[in-house]
């Protein structure tokens, strides 16, 4: 009885394996957050995992007001060369960067209440762009619309400056833009596949502690903090002496600025080799070659194309085609422009802030060297202090050093050799090269 137990209870699995291989499986991304470099590798990383898992289809749950171009065109990217189906569900909002993603995806489905549309491209403070920045917009969405056989006129017309257009479900459906109205990602799989028979992974499950890690650290604040750990550090650290603080600090930074965009398939190995090529560059502007000119200019180009390539994908200017668009990398330029002046004007402040404290001490090394220590230098015109007397005030065994009857503390030797301790009085005999020869009285 017990081995026909064991052999029902082995049937039983490997049925019920069989039955879970067999159904359709849904891989589902949620993006509901602002279109920027987080999300981009949010949504590549998925379509990666998916691909993994075997998934059938992308089911990409979508609720965003939009955000970065550049972002937006590599996620758009990414889906259409996706092998598998891709399907949208706008659960409330695909604004602006969000309805490019959207119209990429082989179908989509609205949820009620839910809008789509509002493409215009604008600045951070929300003022329209100029018409260049809405024609490539308008290019990428007639071109989107009809890699997935919908009406391009109605993707040009969410990028309209006039009479911008955004659409319900209903009004989307009628215009061939939405596949059906649902309520929830069941509901789509359910109208998908016409049957119950399908899964639903989510991607959230999937994600290690280290994708998460990631996440965070490519997130655009934390990024801006990080040039300016680099920009900062390396500023502080060629006006102050010695290797401290800042040093570690521009260290710390760039490493946390180009280890996950690296990893995470935003900056390339060239763009870390120019980067340390930039530094090298610097470093010998300043400390072997004179002045500054082409040598540290290159430098500062190498490091500030670096940082700012390092934050977008190479694919948005690399095109297929072999053509260069550098409208992508404006934004990540100027945010690295501003993220090195506010560096080095904060660098500046702090110096002067911390130098004449303690804690200065702690952050770079500070050494003074003050004549009323003992501490002189090679002092010329002493030959008018022949016949005077001076104190010793270091032990002279023989050499050693002396003070002045105006406090002036000079090296001096005993011209017939000996020894003088501290506080006994001498004759200068003679002065050469900034040293006074005496003998006792």
């Amino acid at each position: 009885m017990k081995y026909f137990i064991s052999f029902l209870s082995t049937f039983l699995i490997s049925l019920s394996a069989f039955c879970s291989d067999s159904l359709t499986v849904f891989y589902r991304i949620r993006l509901d957050q602002d279109i920027d470099a987080v999300s981009q590798r949010l949504v590549t990383l998925g379509l990666e995992k998916a691909s993994e898992q075997g998934a059938d289809y992308i089911l990409l749950d979508l609720d965003t007001y939009g955000g970065a171009v550049d972002a937006a065109d590599s996620i758009r990217s990414a889906i259409l060369r996706y092998e598998k189906p891709v399907v949208a569900f706008v659960n409330m909002q695909a604004a602006s960067a969000g309805a490019l993603i959207s119209i990429a995806c082989d179908s989509i489905y609205m949820k009620t209440g839910s809008s789509i549309g509002a493409a215009t491209v604008v600045d951070q403070t929300g003022k329209v762009m100029p018409d260049k920045y809405q024609s490539f917009m308008r290019g990428m969405m007639r071109a989107t619309a009809e890699a997935n056989g919908r009406d391009p006129r109605i993707a040009e017309s969410m990028t309209d400056t006039a009479n911008v257009l955004s659409m319900t479900p209903v009004e989307a459906m009628e215009v061939g833009y939405c596949e059906g109205i649902c309520e929830n990602e069941y509901e789509v799989a359910e109208k998908v596949t016409g049957c119950n028979e399908f899964v639903i992974k989510n991607m959230e499950d999937d994600m290690t502690w280290l994708d998460r890690l990631i996440q965070l650290l490519l997130n655009p604040l934390l990024q801006s903090i990080f040039m300016m750990m680099i920009v900062g550090g390396i500023f502080v650290e060629i006006r102050t002496p010695g290797i401290g603080l800042p040093l570690v600090t521009a260290i710390v930074g760039a490493l946390l600025y180009f280890a996950p965009a690296y990893i995470g398939h935003l900056a390339q190995s060239w763009e870390i080799v120019l980067f340390v090529v930039g530094l090298i560059l610097i470093a010998a502007e300043i400390f072997v070659l004179p002045g500054f000119g082409i040598c540290g200019i290159s430098g500062i180009i190498a490091v500030v194309v670096s940082l700012a390539f390092a934050m977008v994908d190479n694919v948005e200017f690399f095109r297929w085609d072999g053509s260069l668009d550098l409208r992508p990398i404006i934004q990540p330029l100027g945010i690295v422009i501003i993220s090195a002046a506010a560096a080095i004007f904060g660098s500046v402040w702090l110096v002067r802030k911390l130098y004449d404290t303690r804690s200065f001490d702690h952050i770079a090394l500070r050494q003074e060297m003050k004549a009323s220590e003992g501490f002189t230098g090679v002092e010329c015109g002493l030959d008018n202090l022949a016949g005077e007397q001076v104190t010793v005030f270091t032990d002279m065994r023989p050499g050693g050093k002396v003070k002045t009857a105006d406090g002036r503390i000079l090296e001096a030797t005993l011209k017939f050799g000996g020894f003088a301790s501290k506080g006994e009085t001498l004759k200068v005999i003679d002065a050469e090269q900034g040293r006074l020869y005496c003998e006792r009285l």
